[in-house]
Protein backbone atom coordinates (compact mmCIF):
# COMPACT_ATOMS: atom_id res chain seq x y z
CA UNK A 1 0.00 0.00 0.00
CA UNK A 2 2.90 2.35 0.72
CA UNK A 3 4.15 1.80 -2.83
CA UNK A 4 0.70 2.62 -4.20
CA UNK A 5 0.73 5.89 -2.24
CA UNK A 6 4.20 6.71 -3.56
CA UNK A 7 3.17 6.09 -7.16
CA UNK A 8 -0.03 8.11 -6.69
CA UNK A 9 2.05 11.06 -5.51
CA UNK A 10 4.39 10.52 -8.46
CA UNK A 11 1.44 10.69 -10.85
CA UNK A 12 0.10 13.82 -9.20
CA UNK A 13 3.49 15.44 -9.82
CA UNK A 14 3.88 13.97 -13.32
CA UNK A 15 0.51 15.37 -14.41
CA UNK A 16 1.30 18.71 -12.70
CA UNK A 17 -1.48 18.68 -10.13
CA UNK A 18 1.01 19.03 -7.27
CA UNK A 19 4.74 19.69 -7.28
CA UNK A 20 6.62 16.95 -5.41
CA UNK A 21 10.41 16.72 -5.62
CA UNK A 22 10.46 12.94 -5.76
CA UNK A 23 13.89 12.82 -7.40
CA UNK A 24 15.81 14.92 -4.88
CA UNK A 25 13.58 15.53 -1.86
CA UNK A 26 14.94 14.03 1.37
CA UNK A 27 11.53 12.86 2.57
CA UNK A 28 10.79 10.99 -0.66
CA UNK A 29 14.30 9.53 -0.72
CA UNK A 30 13.90 7.92 2.71
CA UNK A 31 10.26 7.04 2.11
CA UNK A 32 11.26 5.05 -0.96
CA UNK A 33 14.13 3.37 0.93
CA UNK A 34 11.72 2.35 3.67
CA UNK A 35 9.25 0.87 1.18
CA UNK A 36 11.87 -1.02 -0.82
CA UNK A 37 13.56 -2.30 2.37
CA UNK A 38 10.30 -3.84 3.61
CA UNK A 39 9.43 -5.16 0.15
CA UNK A 40 12.81 -6.83 -0.39
CA UNK A 41 13.13 -8.13 3.18
CA UNK A 42 9.67 -9.72 3.02
CA UNK A 43 10.50 -11.28 -0.36
CA UNK A 44 13.59 -12.93 1.14
CA UNK A 45 11.46 -14.41 3.91
CA UNK A 46 8.92 -15.57 1.34
CA UNK A 47 11.56 -17.37 -0.74
CA UNK A 48 12.83 -19.22 2.32
CA UNK A 49 9.33 -20.26 3.39
CA UNK A 50 8.34 -21.31 -0.15
CA UNK A 51 11.26 -23.73 -0.43
CA UNK A 52 11.68 -24.73 3.20
CA UNK A 53 10.95 -28.36 2.35
CA UNK A 54 13.01 -28.32 -0.83
CA UNK A 55 12.96 -26.59 -4.19
CA UNK A 56 9.83 -27.34 -6.19
CA UNK A 57 10.97 -26.96 -9.80
CA UNK A 58 7.45 -26.33 -11.13
CA UNK A 59 6.78 -23.67 -8.51
CA UNK A 60 10.16 -22.08 -9.18
CA UNK A 61 9.62 -22.05 -12.94
CA UNK A 62 6.19 -20.47 -12.47
CA UNK A 63 7.71 -17.80 -10.21
CA UNK A 64 10.48 -17.00 -12.69
CA UNK A 65 8.08 -16.86 -15.65
CA UNK A 66 5.75 -14.51 -13.77
CA UNK A 67 8.57 -12.21 -12.67
CA UNK A 68 10.24 -12.34 -16.08
CA UNK A 69 7.00 -11.46 -17.88
CA UNK A 70 6.18 -8.73 -15.37
CA UNK A 71 9.68 -7.24 -15.63
CA UNK A 72 9.45 -7.16 -19.42
CA UNK A 73 6.02 -5.52 -19.24
CA UNK A 74 7.37 -2.83 -16.90
CA UNK A 75 10.34 -2.12 -19.17
CA UNK A 76 8.17 -1.89 -22.30
CA UNK A 77 5.47 0.11 -20.56
CA UNK A 78 7.94 2.58 -19.05
CA UNK A 79 9.68 3.00 -22.42
CA UNK A 80 6.42 4.04 -24.08
CA UNK A 81 5.88 6.72 -21.41
CA UNK A 82 9.45 7.72 -20.57
CA UNK A 83 11.74 6.78 -23.49
CA UNK A 84 14.71 8.66 -22.03
CA UNK A 85 14.37 7.33 -18.48
CA UNK A 86 12.79 3.90 -18.99
CA UNK A 87 13.10 1.19 -16.34
CA UNK A 88 15.80 -1.33 -17.23
CA UNK A 89 16.36 -2.82 -13.76
CA UNK A 90 13.54 -1.95 -11.40
CA UNK A 91 12.24 -3.78 -8.36
CA UNK A 92 10.68 -6.64 -10.35
CA UNK A 93 13.89 -7.17 -12.33
CA UNK A 94 15.70 -7.31 -9.00
CA UNK A 95 13.27 -9.92 -7.64
CA UNK A 96 13.88 -12.03 -10.73
CA UNK A 97 17.63 -11.92 -10.07
CA UNK A 98 17.25 -12.47 -6.31
CA UNK A 99 14.85 -15.39 -6.78
CA UNK A 100 17.63 -17.21 -8.64
CA UNK A 101 20.71 -16.06 -6.69
CA UNK A 102 18.92 -16.46 -3.35
CA UNK A 103 18.50 -20.20 -3.91
CA UNK A 104 22.22 -20.63 -3.26
CA UNK A 105 21.80 -19.36 0.32
CA UNK A 106 18.64 -21.15 1.49
CA UNK A 107 20.45 -23.86 3.46
CA UNK A 108 23.49 -21.83 4.59
CA UNK A 109 22.04 -19.09 6.83
CA UNK A 110 25.35 -18.17 8.51
CA UNK A 111 27.04 -17.56 5.19
CA UNK A 112 23.92 -15.70 4.04
CA UNK A 113 24.13 -13.44 7.09
CA UNK A 114 27.85 -12.75 6.60
CA UNK A 115 27.32 -12.05 2.90
CA UNK A 116 24.40 -9.78 3.72
CA UNK A 117 26.43 -7.73 6.20
CA UNK A 118 29.38 -7.56 3.80
CA UNK A 119 27.13 -6.22 1.02
CA UNK A 120 25.34 -3.64 3.19
CA UNK A 121 28.51 -2.40 4.93
CA UNK A 122 30.55 -2.48 1.72
CA UNK A 123 27.92 -0.50 -0.15
CA UNK A 124 27.55 2.17 2.53
CA UNK A 125 31.33 2.63 2.71
CA UNK A 126 31.44 2.84 -1.11
CA UNK A 127 33.59 -0.29 -1.38
CA UNK A 128 31.27 -2.16 -3.76
CA UNK A 129 28.90 -1.05 -6.49
CA UNK A 130 27.60 -2.05 -9.92
CA UNK A 131 28.82 1.02 -11.83
CA UNK A 132 31.23 -1.10 -13.87
CA UNK A 133 28.39 -3.26 -15.20
CA UNK A 134 26.29 -0.21 -16.07
CA UNK A 135 29.21 1.35 -17.95
CA UNK A 136 29.73 -1.92 -19.82
CA UNK A 137 26.07 -2.26 -20.87
CA UNK A 138 24.98 1.37 -21.23
CA UNK A 139 26.00 1.89 -24.86
CA UNK A 140 25.02 -1.49 -26.40
CA UNK A 141 21.64 -1.59 -24.59
CA UNK A 142 20.98 2.16 -24.90
CA UNK A 143 20.36 2.48 -21.17
CA UNK A 144 19.29 5.87 -19.76
CA UNK A 145 22.36 8.04 -19.21
CA UNK A 146 21.72 9.72 -15.86
CA UNK A 147 18.31 8.82 -14.49
CA UNK A 148 15.78 5.99 -14.68
CA UNK A 149 12.24 6.00 -13.33
CA UNK A 150 13.02 3.08 -11.02
CA UNK A 151 16.32 1.45 -10.11
CA UNK A 152 16.82 -1.39 -7.62
CA UNK A 153 20.56 -1.97 -7.53
CA UNK A 154 21.84 -5.44 -6.67
CA UNK A 155 23.94 -3.71 -4.01
CA UNK A 156 22.71 -3.08 -1.31
CA UNK A 157 19.30 -4.69 -1.91
CA UNK A 158 20.54 -8.25 -2.27
CA UNK A 159 22.01 -7.86 1.21
CA UNK A 160 18.56 -6.95 2.54
CA UNK A 161 17.06 -9.89 0.63
CA UNK A 162 19.57 -12.26 2.27
CA UNK A 163 18.60 -10.92 5.70
CA UNK A 164 15.04 -11.96 4.89
CA UNK A 165 16.29 -15.45 3.99
CA UNK A 166 18.08 -15.68 7.35
CA UNK A 167 14.94 -14.59 9.24
CA UNK A 168 12.91 -17.13 7.32
CA UNK A 169 15.39 -19.94 8.00
CA UNK A 170 15.31 -19.40 11.77
CA UNK A 171 11.53 -18.89 11.64
CA UNK A 172 11.80 -15.49 13.31
CA UNK A 173 9.16 -14.12 10.96
CA UNK A 174 6.81 -16.97 11.93
CA UNK A 175 7.10 -16.00 15.58
CA UNK A 176 6.54 -12.31 14.88
CA UNK A 177 3.55 -12.75 12.58
CA UNK A 178 2.19 -15.44 14.88
CA UNK A 179 1.37 -12.73 17.43
CA UNK A 180 -2.33 -12.30 18.21
CA UNK A 181 -2.45 -8.85 16.60
CA UNK A 182 -1.77 -10.52 13.22
CA UNK A 183 -3.74 -13.74 13.66
CA UNK A 184 -6.93 -12.26 15.12
CA UNK A 185 -9.91 -12.51 12.76
CA UNK A 186 -10.64 -8.87 11.97
CA UNK A 187 -11.59 -6.90 8.86
CA UNK A 188 -8.22 -5.16 9.03
CA UNK A 189 -6.27 -8.42 8.93
CA UNK A 190 -8.50 -9.95 6.26
CA UNK A 191 -8.03 -6.95 3.95
CA UNK A 192 -4.26 -6.79 4.41
CA UNK A 193 -3.93 -10.55 4.04
CA UNK A 194 -5.75 -10.33 0.71
CA UNK A 195 -3.53 -7.47 -0.43
CA UNK A 196 -0.42 -9.41 0.56
CA UNK A 197 -1.49 -12.49 -1.39
CA UNK A 198 -2.10 -10.44 -4.53
CA UNK A 199 0.75 -7.93 -4.19
CA UNK A 200 2.29 -8.65 -7.61
CA UNK A 201 -1.03 -8.18 -9.41
CA UNK A 202 -1.70 -4.96 -7.50
CA UNK A 203 1.81 -3.73 -8.28
CA UNK A 204 1.34 -4.34 -12.00
CA UNK A 205 -2.15 -2.89 -12.32
CA UNK A 206 -2.23 0.16 -10.06
CA UNK A 207 0.01 2.41 -12.18
CA UNK A 208 -1.76 1.76 -15.52
CA UNK A 209 -5.03 2.38 -13.66
CA UNK A 210 -3.77 5.67 -12.20
CA UNK A 211 -2.38 6.77 -15.56
CA UNK A 212 -5.65 5.98 -17.27
CA UNK A 213 -7.64 7.99 -14.73
CA UNK A 214 -5.31 11.00 -14.93
CA UNK A 215 -5.30 10.93 -18.74
CA UNK A 216 -9.11 10.95 -18.73
CA UNK A 217 -9.14 13.89 -16.33
CA UNK A 218 -6.48 15.83 -18.21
Amino acid sequence: MLMVVFHFCFDLSNFHYVEFDLKHGAFWHYYRYFIVSMFVFASGISLQIAYRKGIDKKKLLKRLLMLGSASLAVSIGSYTQFPNTWIYFGILHFFLFASIAGLLFLKIPKIALLTSLAIIVGYNFKLINMHWLYQLLQAPLHLPVRYTEDLANIFPWFGVFLLGIVFGYYQLADKFFGLKMFTAQSKFNIVFSYIGKHSLLIYLLHQPLFFGIFLLLK
